[in-house]
């Protein structure tokens, strides 16, 4: 039996391998799409690419695992099925739970694991990732020097070049316009070829000149309109030196983003969660102190001054007082001075109660946001083991190996579970839903249908198999063929 386990453990372990590197490959080029803008024409070092990459890859693994998981287990009991190793297997008495056994020991270890990774792992990646990002956008693009347009990406000059080599080493038809003065463009300079290189750490540009003229405007305190005289220079050969700014990567510091939800692990989390539901209890409970209310005591006292409206002059602090009365009984100016009042206090009420109302959604979505990225951590990981219980019985009943069907069916339901799950997030985080049924909506569908699928592949029910509606409808149709018959 035990051979019988490795076994199976080894036909699965393959295709859970090859499936995880397809689905980080594919997140991995999607990824790469949406940021493509921010990468593209920084000459970036290989070990920046390198180190990128590694924690992209990192980041996407929570959403790859569950995908391959799902993947792997429709290929390697399909192929067993298609096989009919399923069947022998069967045949000698041993049920497909036992033959599943092994592989949910597996899952269920991977299932951990994607736990702790996603706890540990991906809060340092994405710091590193995001300060990485930073960074990188605030690089300048690599200086790129068009055929006849002027390229302004070198400060303080402006060049513009006839023709370029096939290899882009050589420089035809220079002209440069010097703007280091800031004086406009005093100093123009033509040259018949010449070379433009980058020092290795990419603070300086160094521009080679080759049978050229320098044509400078020399300004002098003559108020002549005829303009300025100018100065001709020619050369054979002549270097000019411009540093370069924003070139090199800057690494920014990482602790800039430690409290961003993504980049707290579950303890964090937590810790966030208790600080921000009890600053939105102390905000809600200060906003209800400062309100102005309409106090019986304040307008009895108001009235108490004008004895004559009130009968009984003994009011206690603790006592009712009707309003309506005190304003039917009071004077025209007392009357509108209390009706102003309370005008005042409500305006003011409301005022104060929106800006309270916004503090406190701000709060409340922010507390979602931590509250969402702690459960997604279990989440993702309870679906590597929900998808493999859907895999694998759907495997043994679709009894196709390979990546043809397996891959259709598999990329279906993820993408169904994906759909579920974001949308319940969003509506998590907008506070438009329940916390626990917005995160746990996915599962709370897919769990259900894993213990479906496995109950009836175990039990070799025909619920799932489509011959057996066939079948059920050619009754229908013989049963009709029938009755007209007998009607004939």
């Amino acid at each position: 039996m035990k051979r019988l386990h490795l076994y199976i453990i080894k036909r699965f372990i393959g295709p859970l391998i090859v499936t995880l590197l397809i689905s980080l490959f594919v997140l991995l080029m999607q990824f790469l799409w949406v940021y493509l803008d921010d990468l593209v024409g920084k000459g970036l070092e290989m070990n920046i690419i390198a180190e990128f990459l590694i924690y992209t890859l990192a980041m996407l693994m929570p959403m790859a695992l569950p995908l391959s998981m799902l993947l792997a287990s429709i290929m390697t009991f399909g192929d067993m099925g298609e096989n009919n190793e399923l069947l022998a297997m069967k045949a000698a008495g041993i049920s497909l739970f036992r033959i599943m056994k092994p592989v949910i020991v597996v899952s269920l270890i991977l299932s951990i694991g994607a736990f702790q990774f996603s706890n540990r792992v991906i809060p340092v990646s994405y710091k590193k990732l995001i300060a990485l990002m930073a960074s990188i956008r605030q690089m300048r693009p690599e200086i790129v020097v068009k055929e006849g347009v002027f390229s302004n990406d070198i400060d303080n000059f402006s060049i513009k070049v006839g023709r370029k080599s096939n290899d882009n080493s050589m420089l035809y038809d220079i002209m440069i316009y010097d703007h280091r003065n800031d004086q406009g463009n005093e100093t123009v300079t033509v040259a018949d070829s010449g070379t433009m290189k980058i020092t290795s750490d990419k603070r300086y540009m160094v521009l080679n000149l080759y049978s050229g003229e320098t044509h400078a405007d020399i300004q002098t305190d003559s108020r002549d309109n005829s303009g300025y005289p100018t100065r001709t220079d020619k050369f054979k050969s002549q270097t000019i030196y411009s540093k370069l700014q924003g070139m090199e990567l800057e690494r920014k510091d990482e602790s800039i983003f430690r409290n961003q939800f993504r980049a707290l692990n579950n303890k964090q989390l937590q810790y966030f969660v208790d600080s921000i539901s009890k600053q939105v209890e102390i905000s809600n409970t200060e906003q209800s102190l400062t309100l102005a209310y309409p106090a019986p005591i304040s307008v009895a006292m108001s009235a108490l001054a004008h004895k004559d409206l009130v009968k009984n002059p003994d009011i206690r602090l603790h006592s009712y007082v009707n309003i309506d009365s005190i304003l039917q009984n009071s004077v025209a100016p007392v009357r509108r001075q209390l009706l102003e009042s309370a005008l005042n206090n409500a305006r003011n009420n409301l005022r104060s109660i929106k800006l309270a109302d916004e503090m406190n959604v701000a709060n409340i979505r922010m507390l979602n946001r931590f509250d969402t990225e702690w459960h997604k951590k279990y989440t993702y990981s309870i679906a590597c083991l929900i998808f493999f219980f859907i895999g694998a019985p759907l495997g043994a009943i679709i009894r196709k190996g390979g990546l043809g069907m397996p891959l259709v069916v598999s990329v279906l339901l993820f993408i169904f579970y994906w759909i579920i799950s974001t949308t319940g997030e969003k509506y998590v985080r907008e506070a438009a839903s329940g916390l626990w049924f917005g995160v746990w909506f996915s599962t709370m569908i897919f769990l259900p249908a894993g213990v479906f699928l496995t109950y009836k592949a175990v039990t070799d029910s025909t619920v799932l198999n489509v011959d057996s509606y066939l079948d059920f409808f050619k009754k229908f149709r013989f049963w009709d063929k029938s009755i007209s018959d007998q009607q004939t």
